[in-house]
């Protein structure tokens, strides 16, 4: 497939992203890998940076809705301790939602995520968000 008949965003990169995400396909019992045409039509032309942010909002919500003695719910609350290695710091998981909910003006995320609804209309509000 020609590249300047993809989508821009899958024109800078994005599509080992795309395939990544979406993943093979099980198909008369063997593993393929999806097309790139097959890839545009998922994306429904659809920003991936933006869909990645939603999902991380809507993933947050749900990680914070968990009952407190799931691991993955233990491994989110859990202060790391020791130093980290020399140089500019990564940037965490966590640092990333906190600054995407910022710029969508939500402060008291926390008491949001309990009523679903309302966290819906959040992750949708990202999703239509050009700032994020």
């Amino acid at each position: 497939m020609y590249l300047f008949l993809l989508p821009r965003f899958m024109q800078n990169g994005a599509l080992p992203l795309f395939r990544k995400t979406y993943g093979p396909k099980y198909e008369d019992g063997e593993w393929k890998s999806r097309t790139n045409r097959k890839l545009e039509e998922l994306s429904k032309g659809e920003n991936i940076v933006k869909w990645i942010k939603e999902q991380r909002i809507s993933w947050l919500g749900h990680l914070e809705r968990m009952e407190e003695d799931r691991m993955i719910k233990k491994i989110f609350t859990q202060e790391l301790e020791g130093t980290r290695r020399r140089g500019r710091p990564r940037k965490e998981w966590r640092e990333e939602v906190d600054r995407n909910l910022q710029v969508l003006e939500v402060r008291i995320w926390r008491e949001l995520v309990i009523d679903r609804e309302k966290w819906r209309g959040i992750v949708r509000q990202a999703k239509a968000q050009s700032g994020l």
